[in-house]
């Protein structure tokens, strides 16, 4: 899928996809990469140290592939930059604490990577608490020239991404 997002960018067929690496709600081992148990088991660990490496395991093989698709958008070209340069790419969990299956919406692993044609600038670790995931693509949708105010339980923008 991730080779098939970077064609569709690079021949302009889409400038925006949404992918779901796997529904970590079901219990699919990972066989791949030596874990038997399914991500929901694994997920409520109760800070069991050999659940904790398993669902690593999965974490490392998601983030292994994310940076091979960013690895392949700055190695192609667009225009004067790379793919990579001219894209908004948002990678992450959307749940702060599997362990108690939290639901809250601020306090989130995220990585955003590309430099959105200049509006973005990359290299840094930001720390936004109490911010939910909205305010992050609101920014972005501004970010795009897309004035909008309010997304699901957006509270603002954010500053210094």
């Amino acid at each position: 899928m991730y080779d098939i997002m970077a064609v569709a960018f690079q021949t302009d067929t889409t400038r925006i996809s949404t992918f779901l690496p796997s529904h970590d709600g079901n219990n699919r081992s990972f066989n791949e990469v030596g874990v038997k148990e399914g991500h929901p088991s694994l997920s409520h660990h109760q800070n069991n140290e050999n659940k904790l490496e398993q669902i690593g395991k999965i974490s490392q093989f998601y983030v292994d592939q994310f940076s091979y698709f960013i690895q392949k958008l700055a190695d192609t070209p667009d225009g004067d930059v790379s793919l990579l340069d001219n894209s908004m790419i948002v990678f992450g969990g959307g749940i702060s604490d599997p362990n108690r299956h939290s639901h809250s919406h601020s306090d989130l692993p995220v990585v955003l990577a590309g430099r959105g044609g200049g509006y973005l600038t990359p290299g840094k670790r930001q720390v936004y608490k109490d911010d939910p995931m909205c305010n992050l693509y609101v920014s972005l949708l501004r970010g795009l020239g897309v004035e909008t105010k309010r997304f699901g339980d957006c509270t603002g923008t954010l500053r210094g991404i």
